[in-house]
């Protein structure tokens, strides 16, 4: 039984090597870094390093790191499904052959227990990932010496109920001498990095309905990871779409210059 236990290994570790390597790839054409596939998948991100760097003895069982290259290739625009069959589990369904001559009965195995192993290995998968990375409480960024945050009513439906309420965020009203404002409002859910004259303001998941307001003496520079589902107004502009859907995209702001005086 070692004897058939080795090779398996082998060939699991030299696969995990090319997928690996096909899955870094990938993700650096498309300008994706770790933490946003994390993010998207729910995924720890050592383990999806050491998916990419081919580093077998820091993942979990192979019937786990299959589920984790689905997702991975999922979030890649890949079919996960397929992707992953090429990685070996050692795990096989035999079928047992019909004896139609012997028997009155055709003896069939169960299908459906195929289905519900399979129904049970993605379930598996997609837990372990929760409790490995469980999501991020979302923070309300507050500025020092800023009036205290009041909550404001989703434009054209003041009389909104209790449940639309919370998902709108905390909005935070700009300082008197703050040249650069966007307000981002959120119609479908989207990674967002917010970076505000050097210093990082916010990163996370927004849900759609959220609206939030960013205020900055020179620059703001904001990230979404589904540009399609995000829509900035700068400096009380007209608002505009920050990009296409699904595309990551990063725009920013900067104050106009004051005129010299001469």
């Amino acid at each position: 039984m070692n004897e058939n236990k080795v090779p398996l290994q082998q060939q699991q570790q030299k696969k995990l090597e090319e997928m690996g390597s096909s899955l870094c790839q990938l993700r650096t054409q498309q300008c994706k870094t770790i933490e946003e596939i994390a993010a998207c998948t729910r995924i720890n991100a050592r383990f999806l390093r050491a998916i990419e760097q081919g580093k077998l003895d820091q993942l979990p069982e192979p019937v786990y790191v299959q589920g984790f290259i689905k997702h991975f290739g999922d979030a890649l625009g890949l079919n996960g499904d397929e992707f992953a069959k090429a990685f070996p589990t050692g795990v096989t369904v035999k079928r047992s052959k019909l004896s139609w001559g012997n028997s009155r009965v055709p003896q069939l195995r169960p299908f459906h227990l195929y289905l519900f192993y399979i129904c049970l290995v993605i379930g598996s998968v997609s837990g372990l990932s929760v409790l490995i990375n469980p999501s991020k409480p979302q923070i309300t960024d507050k500025e020092p010496n800023s009036s205290p945050a009041q909550s404001l009513p989703t434009p054209g439906n003041v009389d909104q109920t209790n449940s639309q309420a919370q998902l709108a965020l905390t909005k935070i009203p700009s300082g008197p001498n703050k040249p650069v404002q966007v307000d981002i409002t959120l119609k479908g859910r989207s990674w967002l990095l917010i970076v505000a004259d050097g210093k990082k303001k916010y990163e996370g998941i927004l849900e759609k309905g959220a609206h939030q307001t960013w205020v900055a003496n020179e620059k703001l520079f904001v990230k979404a990871g589904d540009a399609g589902n995000v829509i900035v107004e700068f400096n009380n502009q007209q608002a505009k779409q920050m990009g296409a859907p699904g595309a990551v995209q990063a725009l920013t702001f900067a104050a106009k210059p004051r005129p010299s005086l001469q």
